[in-house]
């Protein structure tokens, strides 16, 4: 749902040329510090350092090839302010994201009420995205919810922005916190899309497939945070299915605690271990891992609980003696600092 933009407050037109463009500029970053604080988000990492999971292997995946989008266009018109002046912020030239992800400053405004969706192919121009992200310059043709295009660095707030535009539509993407917008986009067009709810249960099957193989192809590269992209955005089209939904499931959520797990986030591993474990009590790798989680997040008891589950069903776990072993030492190690608390109070 697309939020109601902020208007900063009019003035009348009196000031000199140079004075105008200072206060439009303090508009804009006002308009962004408040959005940014009232959200209370951030921008999501983009680097992110990484521990090795030793029992973090992914189950094998069939592999689903991806639609090729490719058509044509003949329009290179592009509207780009010049001089470096600020414009004039009105209530409609501004849209922020939901999720707190960016900003979108809407330049020329586009027409008509429909907007891309997933399958939307859609003819962009896109300038000045960082060198070396791997993102286009220039034309390109980009397929909402298809393509390794959204793996890149900005490519899911790309999408983001995309699916939020009209035909013709021309707009900057501006970061939280920066006056200095991150690239230009210009829809020019895009054929027509659907929703995930209009989709065929065998249809959204086939994308979540996608997405899974994609997602552990990533994992196996050394890149968790675009395989929790993709397993996120499975789970998403399979979770529309009516329950108990695919066996595949089980298999994502898994997946993902293992991303979540090197991403360092142990409670969100530890929810996303406790689905699959509401499904398959004794999967043994979703056991370890909402161990190694507890372990992360300080319960020690039931971090332990977990890790002799994985080692009665499997005794010659490595991975889970090497934790339960961390586990013990770090629990004799709070209970000697709690006797010695003990001591200094009746002292």
């Amino acid at each position: 749902m697309e939020t109601s933009p902020i208007s900063p407050m009019k003035e009348k037109n009196t000031d000199k040329p140079q004075q105008r463009e200072e206060n439009a500029q303090q508009y804009l970053n006002a308009a962004i510090s408040f959005r940014q604080q009232s959200l209370g988000l951030l921008p999501e990492a983009l680097e992110v350092g990484v521990r090795p999971d030793p029992a973090s292997q992914i189950v094998d995946t069939q592999e689903i090839e991806s639609p090729v989008a490719g058509f044509e266009g003949d329009s290179d018109k592009f509207h780009v302010s010049t001089g470096g002046k600020a414009e004039h912020l009105q209530a409609s030239d501004l849209w922020y994201c939901p999720d707190g992800s960016f900003l979108k400053k809407i330049i020329v405004h586009g027409h008509g009420l429909d907007k891309p969706k997933l399958g939307s192919k859609c003819r962009v121009l896109a300038l000045g995205f960082p060198f070396g992200s791997g993102m286009p310059e220039g034309w390109a043709e980009l397929t909402i919810g298809i393509g390794k295009w959204r793996e890149k660095t900005w490519g899911e707030l790309t999408e983001k922005c995309l699916e939020s535009m009209h035909q013709g539509e021309e707009a900057k993407i501006h970061l939280p916190g920066s006056s200095t917008p991150l690239a230009t986009l210009r829809l020019e067009s895009f054929t027509k899309g659907r929703d995930s709810w209009e989709l065929e249960a065998m249809e959204k099957e086939a994308l979540a497939k996608e997405e899974h193989a994609r997602g552990t192809e990533l994992f196996r590269a050394g890149n968790p945070v675009g395989a929790a992209r993709c397993y996120g955005r499975a789970l998403r089209l399979l979770l529309t299915l009516p329950p108990p939904g695919p066996p595949e499931r089980t298999t994502l959520h898994a997946n993902l605690a293992a991303c979540q797990l090197l991403l360092g986030h142990p409670q969100l591993a530890a929810q996303s271990c406790d689905r699959v474990l509401e499904r398959e009590p004794g999967h043994l790798k979703a056991l370890y891992r909402r161990g190694v989680a507890q372990a992360a997040l300080g319960d020690l008891e039931k971090a332990a609980a977990d890790l002799k589950k994985v080692l009665a069903a499997d005794p010659k776990n490595r991975a889970a003696k090497e934790e339960l072993g961390k586990v013990i030492i770090q629990g004799k190690i709070q209970d000697a600092g709690l006797a010695r608390g003990l001591r200094k109070m009746f002292s």
